[in-house]
C-alpha cells in the first residue's frame, strides 16, 4: 500500500507560483477579448461618426431655404422645411441646366468608367494568362503609372488634346477616363488567382477560341473583381473635377462637380445671386446615384470564386 508523504500532500494543497487553475485562464482570455472588443467598437464608432457627419449635415441643410440656411444651427433643422421646393428649384434653375449637367455626368460615367473597366478586364486577363515579349516591362510600367497622380498629367493631357482640337468637347473627358492603371493592376492580380489554368486548357482542347473562352468561362469568374474596378472607376469619374476644369469652357458640357462649383461661385461675383441652398441640395442629389450603385452592385461581392465556377 502506497501512502503519500506529508511533503507531497503539502505540494498538492499549496501549489507553486507556476501553477494556475484551468478555470482562471479562459476567464482571463475573455477579459482580454472584452477589452479589445470595447476598443475596436469605440474606434469603429469614431470612424462612423467621421464618415456620416458630413452626410448628415448635407441632408439637414438641404431642407432649409437660403434665409434658414444662414440663420440656423448647421446640424439641426430650421423652422421651415423646404426640401421639396429646393429640389424643384434645383432642377428648374437657369432653364434646367442641372439636368444637363446630370446627363453629362452619366455620359462620362457610362462611356468613360464602363470603357475603362472593360479595357482593364481585358488587359489584366491578358497579362495574367498569356506570355509575351516585354510582359514584365509592361507590368512595371503599370505599377509606375499607379503611383503618378492624375493632377500631374492634367496639363500635358490638356496640351495634347488642344493640339488635336478636342478641348471643350466630351471626348476631352471620356478618353482620359478610359485609362485606369490601378484597375488594370487589380484585374491582373485578380485574374491570376480567379481563373484556373486547367479550365482554360480544357476549353482550348474543346476547340473554343480565346475570345469565346474569355466571355463564356473567364468573365463569370472575374465578376467580383470587375465590379470592384467598376465602382472605383465610377466614383473617380463621377467626382472628377480638375480635368473638366481645365478642359471645358462651355457650361453645356459641365459635369455636376464643375456645374455646382459655378453656382457656388456666383455669390462672389458682381451682381451674382447667392444660391447656397440649391448648391447643397444639388450636392445631396449627386450622391444618390452613387449610393444606389453601391447598393445594386453589393450582392456581386458576396459571390465567391467557387460559385462563379459553377455558374460558368
Amino acid at each position: 500500500m502506497v501512502t503519500s508523504t506529508p511533503s507531497a500532500r503539502a505540494t498538492r494543497r499549496h501549489p507553486g507560483p507556476s501553477y494556475r487553475p484551468l478555470a482562471v485562464r479562459p476567464a482571463r482570455r475573455r477579459a482580454q477579448r472584452s477589452r479589445r472588443s470595447v476598443t475596436l467598437t469605440a474606434l469603429t464608432a469614431i470612424m462612423l461618426v467621421y464618415a456620416l457627419l458630413p452626410l448628415a449635415w448635407l441632408a439637414i441643410n438641404a431642407t432649409k431655404t437660403q434665409t434658414g440656411l444662414l440663420g440656423s444651427f448647421g446640424l439641426w433643422f430650421a423652422k421651415d422645411f423646404a426640401l421639396f421646393s429646393n429640389i424643384h428649384d434645383t432642377f428648374a434653375y437657369d432653364h434646367g441646366i442641372f439636368v444637363r449637367w446630370l446627363l453629362n455626368t452619366l455620359l462620362y460615367v457610362v462611356v468613360g468608367a464602363g470603357g475603362a473597366t472593360f479595357l482593364a478586364a481585358l488587359a489584366g486577363y491578358g497579362m495574367a494568362k498569356f506570355d509575351f515579349v516585354g510582359k514584365k516591362a509592361v507590368f512595371a510600367t503599370v505599377i509606375g503609372a499607379v503611383a503618378v497622380p492624375g493632377t500631374a498629367l492634367a496639363v500635358p493631357t490638356f496640351l495634347m488634346f488642344s493640339r488635336m482640337g478636342l478641348t471643350d468637347t466630351p471626348w476631352a473627358i471620356i478618353i482620359p477616363s478610359l485609362i485606369s492603371p490601378f484597375g488594370l493592376y487589380l484585374m491582373r492580380t485578380f485574374s491570376a488567382e480567379a481563373v484556373p489554368a486547367e479550365i482554360l486548357e480544357s476549353a482550348r482542347l474543346d476547340g473554343a477560341g480565346e475570345f469565346r473562352t474569355f466571355f463564356s468561362i473567364s468573365l463569370p469568374l472575374l465578376g467580383p473583381g470587375i465590379v470592384t474596378v467598376l465602382l472605383f472607376n465610377v466614383v473617380a469619374t463621377w467626382n472628377n473635377y480638375f480635368l473638366p476644369l481645365i478642359m471645358l469652357k462651355n457650361p453645356d458640357w459641365y459635369p455636376l462637380t464643375l456645374g455646382l462649383n459655378s453656382w457656388n461661385a456666383q455669390a462672389s461675383t458682381v451682381g451674382g445671386e447667392a444660391i447656397f441652398n440649391l448648391v447643397i441640395t444639388g450636392s445631396l442629389l449627386t450622391i444618390v446615384p452613387l449610393i444606389a450603385a453601391f447598393r445594386l452592385l453589393q450582392r456581386y461581392w458576396q459571390s465567391g470564386l467557387s460559385a462563379g465556377s459553377v455558374k460558368g
